[in-house]
């Protein structure tokens, strides 16, 4: 049993003002692991007040002070990579083959930060004027419970590369995460106030952070609706926004597609995180005359695809990260069904010889038609729908038919003809013939998939905005 009674304010592990319990449960196991004590929106004032302290001297650091900072926060957090690996699968209930990547992705947001701050010129000339990047101040950085470790080092990496301090609010289900996070970033030996970690309610912490007029800047990763709410409260003080929210991302099958490699590759995409991730590939777009083919390769796949217990190498699909979700998702399944679309794998209820843990029945539908909820909702778990198409241009429609666009997929033989299709796809990242994360390329989502770009020099300058000097 984990106790959790420390937030980290002004480079110091502090007692927070707040004092609600929360208890954190074992996804696989439904058992309690842990306690927090979370923070309450005093705290957040104070975590803002230590951010804007530091801000004066922190914005006047070198760039190479600031590589310095965050090759060391690299070491740190690598140096903790087995603590956290091991949190992320009995917290949040990954698999241990997506929990390596997760714990390794948090070390590597930071390496890759100073890479980009390496080679990034804050100053540049329009035409008489010197133009300088300045960091926009005080940022509220908000996370998500499906990557904690990977945003909370990701966001922040950006932030200070820009020279601005932080807050931070991570998911309070993501508690023994964020504590190993906290304590080695502390190891780091950082300037203090330069980052504050808060751990409490969205509607407390994050409302707090969202509306305090001394925070300049917002990055919110999260569902839409919430960040609806966070971009109308921003707006009453003019805050910068980043926002990555939510997806419904098309994976189109080309009629030239090999269905034996690109089936596993459909499904690894519509399943990752075990399809809890905003870029889950979750509507597969198919030919019309090959869908038989494609359901049968389906349904073999699925069959050998294991939900279950995330410390089996053989799991690939882990729990609901609480029975909140999971109910959700069975919500879900039920409309798929009462919609008419057809069952191919899986369904309600857990896999087969489970008898408790959050685990959902991967689960593929067929004869989906896009104006069903199925297909038009963000869900958040195992449930993929595959849509027929006629020709290339009714694809593209079906792919562009929602209010999402944060990713997509194109699969075919034809490597030219793929690209042009993914051209004219809606989507902030559009995967051609792959799953590769590309580290410096940009992150985020057109329609109501977001605001704004994370990772890269797109990530850095969503923290920096241009001053321009004139001079006689």
């Amino acid at each position: 049993m984990q106790i959790i009674d420390k937030i980290y304010i002004d480079g110091a592990f502090v007692t927070p003002h707040g004092d609600e319990p929360f208890e954190l449960i074992n996804p696989s196991t439904e058992q309690v692991i842990g306690r927090v004590r979370l923070a309450d929106a005093q705290d957040a004032r104070d975590a803002i007040a230590a951010a804007k302290r530091a801000f004066p001297a922190f914005s006047r650091t070198s760039k190479q002070e600031r590589i310095d900072m965050l090759k060391r926060m690299h070491a740190a957090v690598l140096a903790r990579e087995s603590d956290l690996f091991d949190a992320i699968v009995e917290e949040y209930g990954a698999p241990i083959s997506r929990a390596g990547w997760m714990a390794k992705h948090a070390s590597d947001v930071l390496l890759q930060a100073a890479k980009v701050l390496e080679n990034y010129s804050f100053t540049r000339q329009a035409g008489t004027a010197d133009v300088v990047m300045q960091p926009l101040g005080v940022a509220g950085l908000i996370t998500p419970w499906n990557s904690d470790a990977g945003f909370i080092c990701g966001k922040l990496a950006a932030a200070m590369s820009a020279g601005c301090t932080a807050v931070i609010k991570p998911s309070e289900l993501s508690a023994i995460q964020t504590r190993i996070v906290t304590e080695a970033l502390h190891a780091a030996d950082l300037p203090r106030g330069v980052f504050n970690i808060v751990t409490g309610r969205g509607e407390t912490v994050g409302a707090e952070i969202s509306g305090h007029p001394d925070v300049a800047k917002i990055s919110f990763t999260g569902s839409t609706a919430v960040g609806k709410t966070i971009l109308r409260t921003a707006a009453e003080t003019l805050k910068r926004v980043t926002l990555e929210l939510g997806g419904k991302s098309p994976f189109i099958v080309l009629d030239d597609a090999n269905f034996d490699d690109i089936v596993p590759m459909a499904l690894g995409a519509g399943f990752m995180n075990s399809g809890q991730a905003c870029i889950a590939g979750t509507r597969i777009l198919v030919p019309q005359h090959r869908l038989a083919e494609f359901e049968a390769r389906v349904v073999e796949e699925v069959a050998r695809t294991q939900a279950g217990n995330p410390h089996d190498p053989k799991s690939t699909v882990g729990p609901m990260v609480n029975r909140k979700q999971w109910e959700r998702v069975q919500g879900y399944i039920r409309v798929g069904i009462d919609e008419g679309a057809r069952l191919i794998a899986g369904g309600e209820g857990r896999p087969q010889g489970i008898d408790a843990g959050w685990f959902v029945r991967p689960t593929v539908f067929s004869d989906v038609t896009n104006d069903m909820r199925i297909a038009r909702e963000e869900i958040f778990g195992p449930v993929l729908s595959i849509i027929t198409y006629r020709d290339i241009d009714d694809a593209i429609a079906i792919a562009n038919d929602t209010q999402y666009g944060l990713q997509a997929y194109v699969f075919g033989a034809d490597k030219a003809r793929a690209r042009e299709v993914a051209a004219r796809i809606e989507a902030g990242r559009v995967m051609v013939n792959t799953l590769n994360h590309e580290p410096a390329a940009p992150f985020g989502g057109f329609k109501q998939s977001g605001i704004g770009r994370e990772y890269g020099t797109y990530g850095l300058e969503a923290f920096l905005e241009p001053q321009a000097f004139l001079a006689a």
